[in-house]
């Protein structure tokens, strides 16, 4: 399917607004991945551990739990969001942030996903163009979205999502800039090891762990992506931002001082950003005269 004659046949300036209508769907079921995924993981483990240690203690019976099942409902009163209450951004301000059956509050984080993730899309295609690169970078953004939110939640950083994006960049690359596959593939090797060995040299200095596993593999996905030479950038921007975000927040007594900060976040940001600039000018962006 050639997306860019696609694009060509409608109105101008359509195609960003498209996509943005699309991010607003998106948005509201990153909501739903960022729920339940962790749960979704903390259940599989929790079965296969009795499964092989108390196998006689498995329920077998367990009822659905996944992205589709049960339906939503309001942790307050239980009680089913019917479709109408669910229209994103639009049913939050409708309903002014309450539940339409006990009006407890609804989290602003709902409709500012929802929104953010519909602006981030139009952005990605006015900025890109139109083209089947451009679309494979809004599934690059909407799983980078997901991983920042679920790392900030639980520091965690699914392998479900993480490994699904290495493999997928590498693939891509392979067919859609094959001149471009000795970047992608030094840059999944250098992206994980680099942090790999960060994060040894750190164990061994300190006796702690001052990162997961995680944050290898989204690296290594981002280098997949982009490529080898934009992972010195990544790193110092989600770095930079990190610290800074990471002060403000000490100051603000909304963390407290030495307690850790999930480091995925960050990686997540520096990725939208080098999609939406593109890895040439982040590097004169965050180097300036280097590129």
């Amino acid at each position: 399917m050639n997306v860019g004659a696609i694009a060509n046949g409608l109105p101008p300036g359509s195609m960003p607004l498209l996509a943005g209508l699309i991010g607003l769907l998106v948005g509201s079921f990153l909501n739903v991945v960022v729920l339940r995924l962790p749960v979704m993981l903390e259940r599989a483990w929790r079965l296969e551990a009795e499964a092989t240690l108390a196998p006689e203690t498995v329920a077998v019976d367990e009822p659905p739990f996944n992205l589709l099942r049960p339906g939503s409902r309001c942790p307050h009163c239980s009680q089913p969001i019917l479709w109408w209450q669910n229209v994103p951004v639009l049913s939050w301000l409708w309903l002014r942030g309450r539940c339409a059956s006990c009006a407890a509050p609804i989290s602003v984080r709902y409709p500012l996903v929802e929104l953010g993730t519909a602006l981030l899309s139009a952005a990605v295609i006015a900025e890109r163009g139109a083209s089947a690169w451009s679309c494979a970078l809004l599934v690059l953004l909407w799983s980078l979205i997901a991983l920042a939110l679920i790392d900030y939640d639980t520091t965690l950083l699914p392998d479900v999502i993480t490994l699904p994006l290495l493999w997928v960049g590498l693939l891509l690359q392979t067919l859609l800039q094959p001149t471009f596959i000795d970047q992608s593939v030094w840059g999944a090797a250098l992206g994980y090891g680099s942090l790999w060995s960060v994060y040894q040299l750190f164990k061994l200095a300190t006796g702690k762990e001052g990162m997961g596993f995680g944050d290898f593999k989204l690296l290594a996905a981002l280098g997949a992506w982009f490529g080898a030479w934009t992972l010195l950038p990544l790193i110092l921007l989600s770095t930079i931002t990190g610290a800074v975000i990471g002060i403000g927040l000490q100051l603000g007594g909304i963390t407290q001082r030495g307690k850790p900060i999930p480091f995925g976040p960050f990686l997540a940001t520096a990725g939208i950003v080098t999609l939406l600039l593109g890895p040439q000018r982040l590097l004169s962006w965050v180097l300036p005269g280097s590129a």
